[in-house]
């Protein structure tokens, strides 16, 4: 799925991943974060958990990402909530972005291991900024049974790139990790993020028909609404885990 298709699909969404609002506020208050914690978000999206975070308990924050669009999206997110003298969005790839080593309290990677490579390659590359005691939180999807080759031939994804939920803490741990909390997604926190951009992209179509891209964009929606209704929805998990160097 390429960038363009992404911002399409989601440009009517805040966050850009299976998790609810009221979930991230619930991961909110189980990392009690307070005034001045410094948080890098890699592949930040529209920047809704910095946003809100930084309005809800007085964080500092970075994001990267590399949509201009959902960096645009997510300064004016840090306008309405006036909190844009607290955040800072960074366009560049979240995977070989350059700061400071142990300069944030909390870093995270909600939804997008794939920029180091996977869970165990992404950990890695947090923990280069992970300040002595700091948390990291990685949002990473995971089987919720073992999936048959044609489910993972739907979701487009190699059957080894995610592995189950004991196993996921598994991987973390052979990375260095201790899980400390998680925050999990249900089947209808699934369909709130994937069943939304449906009609989304249902409303671009008929907009642009001509568009170049129009004829994939539609093979698409064709594609993610059949593989969440089969397969996605009784195979496919997805959470947020808190984790810490152990």
């Amino acid at each position: 799925m390429s960038l363009r298709f992404h911002e399409i699909a989601e440009s009517r969404h805040r966050i850009l991943n299976p998790l609810t609002d009221d979930k991230l506020d619930l991961l909110g208050e189980i990392c009690h974060f307070g005034p001045g914690t410094r948080i890098l978000d890699l592949a930040c999206g529209k920047g809704e958990l910095l946003s809100r975070w930084a309005a809800d308990y007085g964080i500092q924050g970075v994001g990267v990402d590399i949509s201009k669009a959902f960096l645009n999206a997510a300064a004016i997110r840090a306008e309405e909530l006036g909190v844009a003298d607290r955040v800072e969005f960074v366009e560049t790839d979240a995977g070989t972005y350059e700061a400071a080593p142990e300069s944030y309290d909390v870093v995270s990677c909600i939804g997008a291991t794939w920029i180091g490579g996977g869970l165990t390659g992404t950990l890695e590359l947090m923990r280069r900024w992970l300040r002595p005691n700091g948390i990291v939180l990685v949002g990473e999807c995971y089987w919720t049974s073992p999936p048959p080759p044609e489910a993972c031939t739907a979701l487009q994804v190699d059957e080894d790139a995610f592995t189950s939920l004991p196993g996921t803490a598994e991987r973390a741990e052979s990375a260095g990790f201790e899980l400390l909390e998680m925050v999990l997604a249900n089947p209808d926190s699934w369909d709130r993020y994937v069943a939304s951009q449906w009609w989304t992209i249902s409303d671009w179509l008929r907009e642009n028909p001509d568009d170049p891209d129009a004829p994939a964009m539609r093979d698409f929606l064709t594609q993610t609404r059949r593989s969440h209704l089969e397969y996605g929805r009784d195979y496919l998990g997805w959470g947020v885990f808190v984790l810490r160097p152990s």
